[in-house]
């Protein structure tokens, strides 16, 4: 039995690359799987052995094993994982290990779907993993996307930068809850913060969002609600400087309301406690009243907004009248 499985590959080389005959091939390899169990368990370290000794292959040769290496991957007899042994410099620099890839990728997409790939990546961890793939000296997200659109592969860009982007929110996360411990002045904050935002284009509105949840994580909160209150915005008044270098537009200050609303609702003990985090934020510039006011008059997050809306009643009338005096003045004028 040892000596047909190189005689089977053998074949495989030597045959058309054609996807019927590739299939013909994954066909026996499967009846081999099922006949002998104990050739799945080596078949996964064989694989890496040979693509390990990609560059020995002729170039068809290797577009022949990338088409049934997808197959294999397709059918569950070789993990997605196992691609990452073509992370080595001696396949990268003459783009060995992208080219062969592309065409895994591509015929898993062709023969089973692009839902199947996605699932195939997410089994293996490979989606933020993509650019290991590419040469040390290309290694970018432009080529990457030039690579892997030129495939038609636009599907893995997006799931390959949607978590890059969970990744970085992440960092900047874990980065902030450091420095807040480190007590780290504002205004060192807000840089830091700002670089690591322009680095992985993080908008305002997620950094706002992320900034609130890292404050609020970072105090005992006192269980009488009539003193929770008090405590709360005390605390939060020292980060107002930190909340409004990033609330600098309506949509991250709405960002940073519907946060409030939602951390309030949440956590039961701040219920009664919104309007008065709400009016501290006013009074600090954090909030505006135009953004106040389409909060109140706008649908956007159901959490606790009926209460809510009652408890910013008296608030948002005062809001009302001083912006129709406003209104009345320049109209006079």
């Amino acid at each position: 039995m040892d000596g047909d499985t190189p005689k089977t590959s053998m074949c495989i080389f030597a045959a058309n690359e054609d996807m019927d005959t590739m299939r013909n091939f994954e066909q026996v390899f499967v009846k081999l799987m099922r006949r002998y169990k104990y050739l799945e368990k080596m078949f996964e370290e064989e694989m890496k052995k040979v693509l390990v000794y990609l560059k020995g292959f002729e170039p068809l040769q290797r577009i022949k094993l990338a088409r049934m290496t997808a197959l294999w991957i397709g059918n569950g007899c070789v993990p997605p994982a196992v691609l990452l042994v073509l992370v080595n410099e001696h396949l990268l620099k003459d783009n060995l290990a992208l080219e062969f890839v592309l065409e895994v990728f591509t015929t898993v997409k062709q023969e089973r779907g692009v839902a199947s790939l996605i699932a195939a990546l997410r089994r293996g961890q490979l989606e933020g993993r993509l650019l290991e793939f590419l040469p040390l000296n290309r290694r970018s997200e432009e080529a990457l996307a030039a690579s892997f659109g030129a495939r038609g592969l636009a599907e893995l860009l997006r799931l390959h930068r949607a978590q890059a982007s969970q990744e970085a929110r992440r960092d900047l996360t874990a980065a902030l809850q450091d420095d807040l411990a480190d007590d780290k002045p504002v205004r060192d904050l807000i840089q830091d913060l700002r670089d690591m935002a322009h680095k992985h284009a993080i908008p305002d509105h997620e950094v706002i969002a992320i900034i609130w949840q890292c404050v609020m994580s970072r105090s005992e909160w006192n269980k009488k609600e009539e003193l929770l209150a008090e405590q709360a915005a005390k605390h939060l008044r020292q980060y107002t400087p930190l909340l409004e270098a990033f609330a600098q537009s309506a949509k991250a200050e709405l960002a940073l309301l519907t946060k409030v609303q939602e951390y309030c609702y949440e956590n039961m003990n701040f219920m009664r406690a919104f309007s008065k985090l709400v009016v501290m934020l006013y009074k600090t510039n954090v909030l505006s009243e135009e953004v106040i006011l389409k909060w109140y008059r706008e649908p956007n997050s159901t959490k606790g907004k009926m209460m809510f809306l009652d408890q910013m009643k008296k608030f948002v009338e005062w809001l009302q009248s001083a912006e129709e005096e406003s209104e009345s003045g320049e109209d006079d004028d």
